[in-house]
């Protein structure tokens, strides 16, 4: 009962009849909304705090369609200023705030029921950029595609992209943010030299390696709990105009695994990634790698020497960076236009060593079957643990870790199946950890807080440590079931 206010408050915004008022009555200890001329009960905003049916629909839902929590209103901010005094409003009455950014959450982690969701995606300015630029501020509501547009009209780039553009800069970096250059730069959050974040004291903090370092350790792959993120400082690289992309098809998977693991030690190419998929009899049983290389003049023959892929099927392409790049926008366009975009999504992401890699995912594969992945996807491909130094974001003690991502899509109204690949995902989770595996947390898998405490390991300590810090009286993201 902490966080029940202990005397009325109330949240006015405009919706589309009018002005209406939230407030909390203890008597009858619920919240209730009314027309009226409102209270005085909130600052003064630059945005807007809205409470109107669709708005609230909207923030009780995410990606994975699967959990709802309903909020009491949704503040699209016009500053930063305006996070700051919301969030101390919330603090004040032990309402809890939750950041949405593009709402690609699969499991209600960006959601709280009877609090406060603040869309980032209003800040999303990209800072100024030269052709001498080795970094670019950018705002937390900023998609990776408009930060990949900005930076490539100047001949720079991020190092590592998600699979996915249509993200958010601040939910991807709370998260990791994993993709096919991780092996050669880490993960997103490797590759951030500052933060804007406002706590969950509402203060208005810069941190970085050398300046908070706490915060900011803790906010980088820190699932929201410390801090929002409202703007962030991006290393860049030069940017390549052209990439050569190939498609090689296996039939083994130890030898898959064994060939991706060889060209990421190596260094060969500079984005490598894998898929599964189903054979003719369902079995998943078909393996494609898929690497890059952004060198100006390739030589297919020295790249592609001593792999082991079935010769007959290879596809190999050059294509301008930003189409690779953005190279599932049409297959996410057919989804959208079939449908289906809208199904659940009871995503199942791992991080695999990389000597029970090939056990795990064969004893995962071997239940799959095509009606419970749907339109999704089989990714699995290997990491380099060297570059990962983010505290937070959990791996393997292994050199070579694999991510394993079953991205599943089923009809959202069938909840008996929904549950079942739930039910499936924490199977799968336990088979991991017995091994030495960790939970990459993007996915659905069901977590205790007790769970949290094994996953986050030798950082379980400092992470709460700073969650007493800046976030005393527990208002941000619990969504996450961390605290």
């Amino acid at each position: 009962m902490s966080r029940t206010p202990s005397r009325r408050t109330v949240l006015r915004g405009i919706t589309a009849t009018g002005v209406a008022v939230i407030g909390f009555d203890p008597a009858a200890r619920s919240w209730a909304t009314t027309g009226g001329p409102g209270l005085a009960g909130i600052p003064a905003l630059d945005g807007t705090l809205v409470m109107d049916e669709a708005s609230l629909t909207a923030a009780s839902d995410d990606y994975g369609h699967i959990v709802h929590r309903r909020p009491v209103a949704v503040l699209r901010p016009g500053s930063v200023r305006d996070v700051v005094a919301m969030v101390r409003f919330c603090g004040e009455h032990r309402l809890p705030v939750a950041p949405r950014g593009q709402g690609h959450a699969t499991n209600g982690q960006a959601q709280v029921a009877g609090g406060l969701v603040i869309e980032t995606s209003p800040l999303a300015d990209i800072g100024p950029l030269t052709p001498h630029s080795r970094t670019v501020t950018v705002g937390a509501g900023a998609r990776w595609s408009e930060v990949a547009r900005a930076t490539i009209a100047h001949g720079l780039t991020p190092p590592v992209f998600t699979d996915y553009l249509e993200l958010s800069v601040g939910g991807t970096l709370s998260v990791g943010g994993l993709g096919g250059q991780t092996h050669r730069h880490g993960a997103q959050a490797d590759n951030v030299t500052e933060l804007q974040v406002v706590t969950g004291t509402g203060e208005f903090v810069r941190c970085s390696a050398t300046r908070r370092p706490d915060l900011f350790h803790a906010v980088l792959a820190g699932l929201g709990q410390c801090a929002i993120i409202v703007a962030a400082t991006l290393r860049l690289m030069p940017a390549p105009e052209n990439v050569r992309h190939y498609l090689l098809p296996y039939d083994d998977l130890e030898t898959f695994l064994d060939d991706q693991r060889t060209l990421v030690r190596e260094g060969r190419f500079d984005y490598v990634e894998g898929q599964v998929s189903a054979n003719a009899d369902g079995a998943f049983a078909v393996y494609t790698l898929e690497a890059v290389t952004y060198a100006p003049a390739p030589d297919d023959t020295a790249l592609l020497r001593g792999l082991r892929h079935t010769r007959s099927g290879v596809q190999a392409t050059t294509r301008p960076y930003y189409d690779f790049l953005d190279r599932i926008a049409p297959a996410v366009a057919a989804l959208k236009e079939a449908g289906l975009w809208s199904y659940a999504h009871p995503w199942l992401n791992l991080l695999l060593p990389s000597t029970k890699a090939a056990t795990v995912t064969a004893e995962v594969l071997a239940k799959l079957t095509q009606n419970d992945l749907g339109p999704g996807v089989v990714l699995i491909y290997p990491l380099l643990r060297e570059h990962l130094t983010t505290p937070l974001l959990r791996t393997p003690d292994d050199p070579t870790p694999y991510l394993f991502a079953v991205l599943r899509a089923t009809p959202p109204d069938d909840t008996e199946t929904v549950d079942r690949l739930l039910t499936a995902n924490r199977t799968a989770y336990d088979t991991t950890a017995a091994a030495g595996g960790t939970h990459y947390p993007v996915g659905s898998v069901p977590f205790t807080p007790e769970d949290w405490r094994t996953h986050f390991g030798q950082e379980w300590a400092r992470l709460r440590t700073a969650k007493r810090t800046y976030d005393p009286r527990g208002i941000l993201v619990p969504g996450q079931g961390i605290f």
